[in-house]
C-alpha cells in the first residue's frame, strides 16, 4: 500500500487509534513486527561457507579471490576434492609422505615450501592459472608433458621421492585446487609473478665465506644454524623446512641450481620478504644459495638422461653432461657470464639462469 495515497482524514483516524492504545498493546505490536523483519533478514543471509578456514589462510592474494565460488553447491564432492588438494599442498608430508599411509614423497618437505601461501605467493612459483599451460614443452625432458607430469617431476626431484599414478585422487585433488585457484582468470594467460624474481647475478664465482655470513645473519634464526629447519608439533610437516641433508630435495630439483635458489631467496626470504620490498641483495642472494646448496643432499637416479638436448641445460645446473666445456664447479658456482655469452654466440640461446 503506498501511504501517501491515503485520505487525509484516514491518517489522523489511524493516529487517533494508536494513540488510544495502551502502552502494552504498542509495545506488543513492535515486538512482533521486529520479529518478523529478523526472521526475514535471516532467510535472505546466504548460508556460511564451510570453507571458512581456508578463506582466512590466504587473505591478501593479489588477484580476485572468491572462495569456492566456482563449486557446484550440488556437487559437493567437488568441493572435498579441491580441499583435499589444498591439504596436500599444504601438509604433504603428513598425506604422502615417508611416514604417511601413502608413502610417494621420500622426504617431509611440503609444496608450500616452495610453493608459498599454498601457491598463491607472487614470485613464488604459484599456482595460478597454471593448468591452462599445460601441455607444456620442458627441456628437462625434451618433450611436451601435461600438469600430471609436470606433478610428478618434482616428486622425483624437490620431494625425493616416486611418481603419484596418474589416475589417483592426490593427483586429481591437487590440478582440482589449482583450477580453483584459476577459475576467474583467463585461460592461458601467466598473471604477475608467476615464477621467480629475476636476478642480475655477480660475474664472480659464488662466495661461500660470504654466503655463510648472509645465512647466520638472515636464515640460521629459522633454518637452524645446521640448516635442519624446525619442525611443527604432531605433524610430519616442518614449520621452516630443511635446507640440506637426507630430508631436504634431491641434487635434480631446480632448487639446487644455484641461479633458481638465488631467484627464490631475493623475492621471497627471509620469511615474510615480498618481490616489491626484497631485503637481500641479487649478490646476498647469489652466495647465500651458493652456500646452501654446498652441502650434500640426496642424489637422484640416472641425473645424465635429464635435458637430452643438453644445450637447453640451464648454465647452473651442478651435474653433467653438458654441451660445453665448462667445469662441473663453474657450473655449480659460476662465474656465469663468460658461459652465457658463449651459449648466445655458439647456440643463440639467451640463458639467464
Amino acid at each position: 500500500m503506498d501511504f501517501k495515497n491515503i485520505p487525509e482524514e484516514r491518517k489522523i483516524q489511524f493516529a487517533r487509534l494508536m494513540g488510544g492504545m495502551s502502552r502494552t498493546v504498542q509495545q506488543f505490536l513492535f515486538a512482533l513486527f521486529a520479529v518478523g523483519l529478523i526472521v526475514s533478514m535471516d532467510y535472505l543471509v546466504p548460508a556460511k561457507s564451510t570453507f571458512l578456514e581456508v578463506e582466512e589462510a590466504i587473505p591478501d592474494v593479489p588477484w580476485d579471490f572468491k572462495i569456492f565460488e566456482d563449486v557446484d553447491a550440488d556437487r559437493p564432492a567437488t568441493n572435498e576434492l579441491v580441499s583435499y588438494g589444498r591439504r596436500l599442498i599444504m601438509e604433504t608430508a603428513d598425506y604422502i609422505g615417508p611416514k604417511s599411509s601413502k608413502p610417494f614423497a621420500g622426504n617431509n618437505l611440503d609444496c608450500n615450501s616452495c610453493h608459498l601461501d599454498g601457491g598463491t605467493k607472487p614470485f613464488a612459483a604459484p599456482f595460478v592459472t597454471v593448468p591452462s599451460q599445460f601441455p607444456q614443452f620442458r627441456g628437462r625432458e625434451n618433450k611436451e608433458g601435461t600438469l600430471y607430469e609436470r606433478i610428478n617431476g618434482c616428486m622425483q626431484r624437490s620431494m625425493n621421492g616416486r611418481p603419484l599414478p596418474e589416475d589417483s585422487q592426490e593427483l586429481e585433488a591437487m590440478v582440482a585446487y589449482m583450477e580453483w585457484l584459476s577459475f576467474d582468470k583467463p585461460r592461458g594467460n601467466k598473471v604477475r609473478g608467476n615464477k621467480f624474481l629475476p636476478i642480475e647475478y655477480p660475474d664472480r664465482q659464488v662466495d661461500l665465506k660470504r654466503g655463510e655470513e648472509v645465512y647466520a645473519m638472515h636464515c640460521a634464526s629459522c633454518h637452524g644454524s645446521d640448516g635442519q629447519g624446525e619442525r611443527n608439533i604432531e605433524s610430519y610437516t616442518y614449520l621452516y623446512p630443511p635446507l640440506w641433508g637426507p630430508d631436504s630435495y634431491n641434487h635434480g630439483a631446480g632448487m639446487h641450481r644455484v641461479l633458481t635458489a638465488a631467484q627464490f631467496i631475493k623475492g621471497n626470504m627471509p620469511l615474510g620478504t615480498t618481490a616489491d620490498e626484497p631485503l637481500l641483495s641479487d649478490e646476498e642472494a647469489y652466495d647465500v644459495a651458493g652456500y646452501i646448496n654446498s652441502f650434500t643432499r640426496p642424489l637422484k637416479l640416472n641425473p645424465e638422461n635429464d635435458f637430452p638436448d643438453k644445450k637447453l641445460k640451464p648454465l647452473s645446473t651442478p651435474y653433467g653432461p653438458w654441451a660445453d666445456s665448462f667445469s662441473q664447479e663453474q657450473h655449480k658456482y659460476g662465474p656465469y657470464g663468460e658461459m652465457a655469452a658463449y651459449y648466445q654466440a655458439k647456440y643463440n640461446l639467451k640463458k639467464t639462469k
